[in-house]
């Protein structure tokens, strides 16, 4: 099977959207999607997103969605929203070359820093992180408000 590492459609968000989900629901929180395929599309023509996806023969089995932010601190950084390979493709390289072509954006976009977040139990993508030399802080805390 080949799989193709590409930038992102926004014929592919429908797909990009299901790879949410799935990550949602490995998560163990798949009531908290609330947002909708059509969210996505205003977030794309806005231009507020950007997607790099693994397509396996029309099929994507992973993808990065991402947006370009900025740290007062570091200067321009891409935040890497999401991160998530289809279970049955784990393990073969994919998530590695996807990872690589979101850090080869960031580079090409010319950014200082890519941030994320990775949950505490989740041990098998702390050490994929760590193991390319990625940095888990460990002395902050996330905050949130909801508004809707």
């Amino acid at each position: 099977m080949d799989i193709i590492i590409r930038k992102g459609t926004r014929d592919d968000l429908s797909a990009v959207y299901g790879l949410v989900k799935e990550l949602a629901l490995y998560e163990k929180a798949p009531e908290a999607v609330k947002s909708s395929v059509e969210d996505y599309h205003k977030a794309w023509d806005s231009k507020l997103i950007d997607t790099i996806v693994a397509d396996a023969e029309g099929e994507l089995i992973g993808m990065a969605i991402f947006y370009d932010t900025f740290s007062t601190w570091r200067g321009k950084m891409l935040y890497l929203e999401d991160f998530v390979v289809k279970e049955q493709f784990r393990g073969s390289g994919v998530g590695s070359k996807i990872y690589e072509r979101f850090l080869q954006e960031a580079d090409e976009r010319n950014c200082t820093m890519v941030k994320w977040q990775v949950l505490d139990w989740n041990v098998h993508a702390i050490r994929f992180y760590e193991k390319r030399g990625a940095t888990i802080e460990k002395d902050w805390y996330n905050v949130k408000k909801f508004l809707k």
